[in-house]
């Protein structure tokens, strides 16, 4: 997940009930009506941080993502819950993330007013520092309370521990450039000085804007913008590799639900922020973004809480290793604006990050794989339904020819229920699990036809990119 940017909105959904164009990937608003909301966390401070669409509020999707790239020609043109970037991509859009619901009806004017107050300093200032005022008046400035004495020691595998390791490999992202400014959160990748955040959080940068990253000492350096996918909203950042310290990643195929995980980064602007919590869902369908620039993830689900500004940070397990990147954040239903953790983020799991960030390093771009079908996103049954060739606009084929639906014998009509051995309970389940894949990769599903289940193995191929 990465740290949301306030102020970022959202563009409203298509729910039109027309076939979707065939292709490597499903556009986000191509999911279709859903009951939940969610938000990508963008990067705190700018007026646009975050690219628009991440914080569309006028979504229903359950989940959001920050996409930006070239346009996808999806699976289906149904797609993943839709949610929004956590940590703010400078010119993305900006984000409401920081605003948070009260406890009660009664509280819920004065606790509106205290975080509009909160949120107004902390904007006023950039979103990086907050001050308490002495009692005398002098108004000089912060006030740094000073510890006597050496540091506790914190048992191995402590929170605290953790932090102590994690924060000086963590920066803080900002950005400027002609789609805005915004802050976001991003990590030391390797000794080279690479540095992983979302798409989202440097989309806005372009080609001529300024990119800078702030250690957790406070020192600043210049980076550029290596590459970056809006597909899996990731970037790569390369920055003087020097005191940079990179983290170890750990294999998100090795976590399970309950683990407990630690996040780090900026949210709200507020660099070296640790918060905690446990793995509360994996595999979960995430997608966001505008039709042509989603983003589509088999997520990490966490209730560690992540606010705008978080995009692009670690989640961390126990050993303090990078399972993940935090990208989003889930959004209530209804509501009108981004907010800050109810208590469900995702994060990209570390396997996808680490083959995505090492092509964005090796080539500036990364492969998607497809399995070349168009779905029917009216379908209301079990599973995902290849689009009949009656409802094709024009004379487009449901099954592209020569791809590799094609050549493991999947038909207009059949209804894909199982992939490796799983049920597949709907389009979006399909398309993140194949998007989780890689080029190269054999693949086994079940699809039901004229009411006879049959197992078809295909090899992933690479998306034709426009």
């Amino acid at each position: 997940m990465s740290s949301p940017h306030q102020g970022d909105e959202p563009t409203p959904r298509d729910d039109s009930t027309g076939p979707m164009p065939s292709g490597p990937y499903l556009p986000y608003d191509s999911l279709g009506s859903q009951e939940q909301g969610a938000s990508q966390a963008h990067g705190e401070g700018g007026s646009t941080g975050g690219q628009q669409g991440w914080w569309d509020e006028t979504r229903q999707d359950p989940y959001a993502h920050d996409a930006y790239g070239q346009p996808h020609h999806g699976y289906a043109q149904q797609g993943p819950s839709q949610g929004y970037p956590y940590p703010g991509s400078p010119g993305t859009p900006p984000s409401s993330a920081d605003r948070r619901r009260g406890p009660g009806w009664l509280g819920a004017g004065a606790l509106a007013l205290a975080a509009a107050l909160i949120a107004g300093a902390i904007g006023g200032i950039g979103g990086g520092l907050v001050t308490d005022m002495r009692d005398d008046g002098s108004g000089g400035g912060p006030t740094i309370v000073q510890r006597d004495g050496e540091q506790a020691e914190r048992p191995e595998g402590s929170v605290a521990a953790i932090a102590a390791d994690a924060v000086p490999s963590v920066v803080t992202i900002r950005v400027n450039g002609s789609g805005g400014s915004g802050t976001g959160s991003g990590w030391v990748y390797d000794d080279q000085g690479h540095i992983v955040t979302n798409n989202h959080v440097v989309e806005a940068a372009g080609g001529s804007g300024r990119v800078r990253i702030e250690l957790s000492d406070g020192s600043r350096r210049s980076a550029e913008v290596v590459g970056r996918d809006s597909a899996y909203d990731l970037a790569v950042l390369k920055a003087d590799p020097q005191g940079l310290e990179p983290l170890a990643i750990g294999s998100s195929d090795e976590v399970v639900v309950g683990d407990e995980v630690v996040a780090v980064g900026s949210p709200l602007g507020l660099g070296s922020t640790v918060t905690a919590g446990i793995v509360s869902a994996l595999e979960r369908p995430v997608a966001a973004g505008e039709s042509g620039d989603e983003s589509y993830i088999s997520a990490i689900q966490t209730d560690t809480a992540i606010n705008p500004g978080n995009s692009g940070g670690p989640l961390l397990n126990s050993d303090g290793n990078v399972v993940g990147v935090n990208t989003a954040i889930a959004q209530l239903p209804g509501q009108m604006s981004a907010s800050g953790s109810i208590g469900l983020g995702f994060a990209i799991p570390s396997d996808v990050v680490v083959r995505t960030v090492d092509q964005l390093i090796s080539s500036g771009e990364a492969q998607h794989p497809i399995i070349g079908v168009s779905l029917d996103r009216r379908w209301q049954g079990e599973g995902a339904k290849v689009i009949e060739e009656s409802d094709m606009p024009g004379d487009q084929p449901s099954v592209v020819p020569g791809g590799p639906a094609d050549k493991a014998g999947i038909k207009p009509g059949d209804v894909i229920i199982e992939m490796d051995g799983r049920r597949v309970t709907d389009l979006d389940q399909l398309v993140v699990r194949i998007r989780a894949q890689a080029v190269g990769d054999k693949v086994t599903l079940k699809v039901l036809r004229d009411g006879d289940e049959r197992e078809l193995t295909m090899t992933l191929e690479a998306a034709e990119e426009n």
